[in-house]
């Protein structure tokens, strides 16, 4: 598992280590086609070796498992499509194994038994002798009809976005990174999303084994070192440049003055809680409010996949982790000194050397309950008293 991002390492232009490319001609991509419409083309551009002989390319096959496992009710397409040592990251807690995809799926489905997802976009790359990488982003309608780890079944509708990047290999999906706007979720329900959390850090702690958990903290300094400046490496616009001096210069050196410098005056971003930013000074008061919560957290872009549409005309997507200390008043309340670990996947249109619109998502609700975990040493004072 752990060498899945080196074997797709030959895709690369080798200015970056971090950016992959996928050719859109080979495959039938989402744009605006219905799923009815969609599930229809048969047409073969890409080699799938490997994979089953249903699925035309790349972007069909997450499709077409995505509804054949969740609408479909096809539980068991999970033991067709995921290698049986699959690793899923879900937030900060990682889960093996094909049983657990199978448990979470079920119970997923037994809280929300009529839940569409709808894909909005499937952002690639790779090939069938080293592997795929998919970024799905999907929105998802849903009626809580049974109970959940959120707690009683509360029979109210919910609408929520998802982002999963999956590294799949011989029609066997080997990796999964999934992140899901479960804060916005529980606000839908009615619960207390402060009290949720609460409820799922006890679940943690109890299951937290009594070792070191934490190593150190992350900040976005090394040192008494600036973070440093990313130095693009064309003379001319290219993609994979614009987005990492983009993370560079807002998300990691916080240069939020730079937001209009790389969005149009009237993009548009996509927040959690469906909430949409219109224009840079929404943008630009957003990422102040999140950083203020972890003034010197670490943020790192783990991977950039790019899809070219036509000229100018580019599909990105993000995977991102931010890591540091929840010592700030700002989007997560008041400062609790938690350290605290968000992984996020961000989906953005770039036209015309633009973003234009833009998806970010991260869990909001697993960001609380972290904020709301005891600390290491009030827990092991806390056993040493019983």
């Amino acid at each position: 598992m752990e060498s899945t991002e080196n074997e797709l390492n030959h895709e690369t232009n080798l200015s970056h280590d971090r950016v992959y490319y996928g050719d859109t001609s080979e495959v039938n991509p989402v744009g605006y086609a219905d799923y009815n419409e969609y599930s229809q083309n048969k047409e073969k551009k890409q080699s799938m070796k490997g994979f089953d002989e249903k699925y035309s390319d790349f972007v069909d096959y997450i499709l077409k498992i995505t509804h054949n496992i969740w609408e479909e009710k096809g539980i068991g397409v999970i033991y067709d499509t995921y290698h049986s040592n699959v690793v899923m990251h879900t937030g900060t807690i990682n889960i093996h194994g094909i049983n657990e995809v199978v448990s979470g799926t079920l119970q997923t489905l037994h809280a929300f038994p009529d839940r569409r997802l709808l894909g909005e976009n499937v952002v690639w790359s790779g090939n069938d002798q080293e592997g795929f990488y998919s970024s799905h982003r999907i929105a998802s309608k849903a009626t809580n009809l049974g109970d959940s780890s959120f707690g009683p079944s509360t029979g109210k509708k919910a609408f929520f976005r998802t982002i999963v990047d999956c590294f799949v290999h011989s029609n066997r999906i080997i990796e999964e990174w999934l992140v899901r706007d479960n804060l916005y979720i529980v606000q839908q329900l009615d619960l207390d999303p402060v009290a949720v959390a609460k409820q799922l850090a006890e679940k943690t702690k109890n299951k937290k084994a009594s070792l070191q958990t934490r190593f150190g903290v992350n900040e976005t300094m090394e040192g008494q070192y600036m973070p440093t400046a990313y130095i693009p490496k064309h003379d001319e616009f290219e993609i994979g440049d614009f987005i990492l001096e983009l993370y560079n210069h807002i998300w990691e050196r916080r240069l939020f003055n730079k937001v209009k410098d790389f969005y149009m005056d009237h993009s548009t971003v996509h927040y959690i809680c469906d909430k949409d930013l219109i224009g840079t000074q929404q943008i630009q008061g957003m990422l102040v409010s999140l950083f203020a919560s972890f003034p010197n957290a670490k943020f790192i872009v783990e991977r950039v996949t790019c899809n070219e549409l036509s000229d100018e005309k580019w599909d990105v997507a993000v995977r991102w982790r931010m890591m540091g200390l929840h010592e700030g008043i700002g989007y997560f309340g008041e400062p609790s000194g938690n350290h605290v670990e968000i992984p996020g996947i961000s989906h953005l249109k770039v036209y015309n050397q633009k973003v234009v619109e833009e998806w970010i998502t991260f869990d909001g609700l697993d960001v609380l309950r972290q904020v709301h975990m005891d600390s290491e040493d009030d827990h092991f004072h806390s056993e040493e008293s019983e």
